[in-house]
């Protein structure tokens, strides 16, 4: 008779059949094959991990997702890392710990300022308006697409409390400036780094400067569980609050299966409840439900430990292809990194410049035409979408680069799907662009 262990084994030996049959690469065709932006990277290794957290059938958060947690936490070298359900959620709870009562007078309040910038993804932006906060915006530096260091000096303001932004594109931003800001004036820091996994600062990962940091497992970032994201951090008491409003805004800390962390579970006063209330039915926040799966866990299991090679390859992927667009410098503005900084680049960001003798419509047109995706640098500026149009908010020195952003910069991929072929094929559409070949009629 079979044991469930040698079925498991059984079943484990042909998903890995199953993946090569299904999932072997072919030969690019330049003729058929799309070169996309980005895209998740997988072996045999991530459909194993999914399957085995599915014969569990624990279904919610379980050893997979303890061990994830565990094993990131170690990877950034930081105290705590808490799976959310997205990189969006992960950017609301990380600002929402920060209004907690539970922090006294240094807990945000409605108005108190957030300084970020509007070159970027909504959902950097949109918890600063959701928790009754002031947006304040600075403009960005084009090469790098971050904040622009002088204009972040002017930001801050008497009710000024909190900086947070993104690393753009996996470039880190001005983290010397940032962090002394914060130091001078007492303010919090959140590093969005959805985009920058692996990114290292002075020779330190991104992610581990802030109070603070959120990541993205989305299937385009630099490792991915489908749908998923962390709120990470080195300060106990802000882990604690985040968990909380993670999950449900309940007080009690105790991990799943257990239940008298605290040892005092039925011995409490909270608010007007009775004494002795059962604290795993205590709320001290107004939170959510915003936890992810076992089985994405297990799938970031098996990513993780291929994080160090997939941001070996975005950085020679980047190199290869900067070095094929050098010779386009007089017309288009080529990424650069922020000084001290090793990008894990995201993506490989250009900007067409005045005077080039076309717009970024064209060149994207003919990029698309020929099956190389493209995007825009996100929002190209926040402010002008119909979301955020009639926002409250500051503008320091105004937003001249962010507009022209929107009007001049996309960003092609680097990711680690990329082989020798699809790189080669990328450069030789450029240089045939470049050359002066265009695509006629209407909109691809």
């Amino acid at each position: 008779m079979s044991t469930p262990h040698a079925l498991r084994a059984q079943i484990a030996s042909l998903v890995r059949d199953y993946y090569r049959e299904q999932f072997s690469r072919r030969p690019f065709d330049p003729a058929t094959d799309l070169v996309h932006y980005a895209g998740r990277v997988f072996d045999d290794e991530e459909l194993c991990n999914l399957i085995d957290a599915s014969l569990d059938f624990f279904l919610t958060a379980n050893r997979y997702a303890e061990r994830f947690e565990a094993e990131f936490a170690d990877y950034l070298g930081l105290s705590d890392a808490l799976l959310v359900n997205s990189g969006s959620s992960a950017n609301l709870v990380a600002l929402t710990t920060l209004t907690s009562p539970k922090l006294g007078d240094r807990r945000l309040k409605p108005g108190d300022e957030v300084v970020t910038v509007a070159a970027g993804f909504p959902t950097t932006l949109a918890p600063i308006l959701q928790n009754n906060l002031a947006p304040v915006f600075v403009d960005v530096r084009l090469g790098d697409y971050n904040a622009d260091p002088d204009h972040l000096k002017q930001a801050i303001g008497p009710r000024t409390r909190a900086i947070m932004m993104a690393h753009t594109l996996g470039v880190p931003f001005d983290l010397d400036v940032v962090t002394e800001l914060a130091r001078k004036h007492d303010l919090w820091v959140i590093e969005d780094n959805c985009d920058a996994l692996g990114s290292r600062y002075r020779g330190r990962l991104t992610g581990t400067f802030g109070h603070l940091a959120t990541v993205s497992f989305y299937p385009a970032h630099h490792i991915t569980l489908g749908e998923g994201g962390a709120v990470v951090t080195n300060d106990e008491t802000l882990a604690r609050i985040a968990r909380s409003f993670r999950d449900w805004g309940r007080d009690c800390y105790c991990a799943g299966g257990e239940n008298n962390t605290c040892g005092t579970r039925f011995s409490q006063q909270f608010g007007t409840l009775p004494r002795g209330f059962d604290h795993k039915y205590v709320y001290s926040h107004i939170g959510y439900n915003l936890k992810v799966t076992d089985m994405q866990a297990a799938i970031g299991c098996a990513q993780l430990r291929k994080l160090d090679a997939f941001v070996a390859a975005r950085r020679a992927n980047f190199d290869r292809l900067r070095s094929a667009l050098e010779p386009y410098e007089d017309r288009l503005v080529l990424p650069t990194a922020t000084p001290h900084a090793e990008p894990s680049w995201f993506g490989f960001a250009i900007s067409v410049r005045e005077g080039a003798g076309f717009n970024r419509a064209e060149i994207v047109k003919f990029l698309e035409a020929n099956r190389i995706e493209t995007r825009s640098l996100f929002a190209g500026n926040l402010l002008r979408h119909p979301a955020f149009e009639q926002i409250p908010r500051r503008v320091v020195a105004g937003l001249v680069n962010t507009d022209f952003v929107m009007n001049n910069t996309f960003f092609v991929g680097v990711y680690p799907g990329l082989d020798t072929a699809r790189l080669d094929y990328m450069a030789s559409v450029f240089g045939r662009f470049m050359g002066g070949e265009r695509v006629s009629g209407g909109p691809v």
